[in-house]
């Protein structure tokens, strides 16, 4: 996904953001923007991306294959391996 640059605030957007700052919380009219509590929808870790670190490693080349051939192809090869470690990890971390 590509990054986008937002556009810049007009000076009327500025000057309310500014006039909405000096007030006090219960100054602000929030009637028109219920609070929304209902989380049944909500999906956790929706936006984590652990950070990858790229490394030189040697496996077997059957290793290799049986992952490359597998089924899923909406998915590298690479990410295979990577849940599988992290699947070996879980169950042995108890």
């Amino acid at each position: 996904m590509k990054k986008t640059i937002s556009k810049r605030l007009t000076p009327t957007q500025l000057a309310e953001i500014k006039a909405l700052a000096a007030m006090r919380e219960a100054q602000i009219d929030t009637k028109d923007i219920p609070e929304v509590r209902d989380w049944s929808g909500a999906q956790r870790g929706l936006f984590y991306r652990p950070v990858k670190k790229q490394l030189t490693l040697r496996l077997d080349a059957d290793i290799i294959t049986w992952f490359k051939n597998r089924q899923k192809q909406s998915k590298g090869y690479q990410t295979c391996i990577n849940n599988a470690l992290r699947e070996y990890i879980d169950e042995h971390a108890r």
